[in-house]
């Protein structure tokens, strides 16, 4: 298994447990949050999904300048519409991680739009992959909040 293989199955494994746990959710505790400052059930599960849409952009080495998502204006409407709707945005990352052989993953550099920091392209993706894990822990513990029974996901 080369390096962008093992990656991809990181990213699938992640996404498989928060599917899991988003299943967990009931509708009627889609706008739920811990405080007002805080990003909804629903909300949480949109930034992870629409996340591959420009997860995509920057690692190859898009621009960002004009970043318009594909989510704009649209109603969160459940979870499986939402999940349809982001599959070829996922399929689409996914398959640009493919492509990069191991010596792009090990020498490229990605500039994160969010501060400048350029970080080869290999930790990069490792980083999007803890990124989901943290919203993942989030998630449990909204479960946890709302007094919901938390999905087994450590299969």
């Amino acid at each position: 298994m080369n390096q962008s293989e093992l990656i991809i199955l990181n990213f699938t494994e992640i996404r498989r447990r928060s599917i899991k746990l988003w299943i967990g959710l009931s509708e009627k505790y889609y706008n739920w949050k811990p405080d007002g400052k805080a990003m909804s059930a629903s909300e949480m599960i949109r930034h992870v999904l629409e996340a591959d849409y420009g997860w995509n952009i920057i690692i190859n080495q898009g621009d960002m300048s004009n970043y318009k998502t594909p989510w704009e204006n649209r109603p969160f409407k459940n979870l499986k519409d939402e999940l349809e709707f982001a599959e070829p945005f996922r399929e689409t990352f996914l398959e640009s991680i493919r492509h990069f052989s191991d010596k792009e993953l090990n020498e490229t550099e990605i500039v994160h739009p969010g501060n400048g920091d350029k970080i080869i392209l290999a930790k990069y993706l490792l980083r999007i992959g803890y990124h989901e894990s943290v919203h993942a822990g989030q998630f449990l513990s909204y479960l946890r909040a709302m007094k919901i029974d938390r999905p087994e996901i450590w299969d």
